[in-house]
C-alpha cells in the first residue's frame, strides 16, 4: 500500500518540468542541510579531509548546494519512473558515446562512481542497450522504486551485491556491459587502502581484478546535473589497464574520481563515511 501511494505521488510530481523541480529543491535542500545533522556532519568532515585548504564557509556552501542538487535528483526520480522515452532523451544529454561504440566487440566495464546523477545515466544507457549492474539490498520504498527504475528498459541483469563476483564475471564474459559503482567503504575484509585526496581509503580492488579476469576494457561514465538537464559523459577507454599491479590500478581509479570531484564538487556523494575503515591502530576520522 505504501509503495502504491508513493508511486502515485511520483506520478503526479513527474508532470513538472525538471527545471521547476530544481527551483523547488532550493528551499527543501537548504532546509535538509540544517535538519539532517548527522549527514551534514559527515559531509563537512569529508570535505575537510579532502579539501583542507578550503575555509569552513566554503565547505558549508558546497555541502548546502550538495543537499540542493541531491534533492533535485530525488524529485527527478519521478521522471525516471514515469516519463516516456522521448522526454527522457531530452532530459538526459549523452556525450562521448563514440568511446563506448568503438569498444562494443569487447567486454566493457562502465566505471560509474557515486555522483548524484548515476541512475539517470543508467536509464539513458538502458533505453538503447542491454547491460548489467549490481545493487545492494536496502529497506524501504525507495529500494523498490529504484529497482523499478533500473528495470524499465531492455530487461537489464541486476546482480545482488551479496551474490559475489561470479555472476559479474559470467556477464562480462558474455560481452554484456557492466555498470559498476566502485567507491564506497565496504569494510576491511575485501578492501585495500588507496589514497583518496591523500587520505588512505578502504577501496575494493575489484575493477582491476574484473578487467584482468574477463579481458574487459574500462570506460568511465559520469552523469552530472545541469540547469534543467543531466549530462551523461562517456570518457575514453583507459589505456594500459589493468597494469598487473592491483594497488596501482586501484590508485588510478581513485585519482580519476578525485579529478571529477574537483570539477563537480557539489555532486560527489559526500554523505557516506568514505573513510570509515582505518588502517590498524589509526583512530576514527568521524567523531
Amino acid at each position: 500500500m505504501k509503495l502504491k501511494l508513493v508511486t502515485a505521488l511520483l506520478w503526479l510530481l513527474h508532470w513538472l518540468p525538471f527545471r521547476v523541480m530544481q527551483w523547488i529543491a532550493i528551499p527543501i535542500g537548504s532546509l535538509l542541510f540544517v535538519l539532517v545533522k548527522r549527514r551534514r556532519k559527515i559531509g563537512l568532515r569529508n570535505l575537510e579531509l579532502c579539501f583542507p585548504a578550503w575555509s569552513e564557509a566554503q565547505r558549508r556552501q558546497v555541502l548546502r548546494q550538495h543537499f540542493i542538487d541531491m534533492t533535485s535528483v530525488m524529485l527527478g526520480y519521478s521522471i525516471l519512473l514515469h516519463a516516456n522515452p522521448n522526454r527522457l532523451r531530452k532530459l538526459i544529454r549523452v556525450e562521448g558515446m563514440e568511446h563506448f561504440t568503438a569498444q562494443q566487440d569487447k567486454a566493457i566495464i562502465m566505471l560509474v562512481p557515486h555522483f548524484l546523477g548515476l541512475d539517470f545515466g543508467g536509464v539513458a544507457y538502458t533505453m538503447d542497450h542491454k547491460g548489467a549492474s549490481m545493487y545492494a539490498e536496502q529497506r524501504g520504498v525507495f529500494h523498490e522504486i529504484s529497482l523499478q527504475i533500473r528495470s524499465r528498459f531492455n530487461d537489464p541483469v541486476l546482480i545482488k551485491r551479496t551474490d559475489g563476483i561470479r555472476p559479474i564475471v559470467r556477464t562480462l564474459k558474455s560481452k554484456m556491459p557492466f555498470y559498476y559503482l566502485p567507491d564506497q567503504d565496504m569494510g576491511p575484509q575485501q578492501s585495500i587502502f588507496s589514497p583518496f585526496f591523500g587520505v588512505p581509503a578502504a577501496t575494493i580492488p575489484m575493477l582491476g581484478k574484473l578487467a584482468e579476469m574477463t579481458n574487459a576494457v574500462v570506460i568511465p561514465v559520469i552523469t552530472t546535473v545541469g540547469k534543467g538537464e543531466f549530462v551523461s559523459r562517456y570518457y575514453p577507454v583507459w589505456e594500459n589497464y589493468p597494469s598487473g599491479d592491483l594497488q596501482a590500478d586501484t590508485d588510478r581509479m581513485n585519482r580519476f574520481i578525485e579529478e571529477i570531484a574537483i570539477e563537480h564538487p557539489t555532486q560527489y556523494y559526500w554523505l557516506h563515511r568514505r573513510f570509515k575503515t582505518r588502517p590498524e591502530g589509526e583512530a576514527s576520522l568521524y567523531k
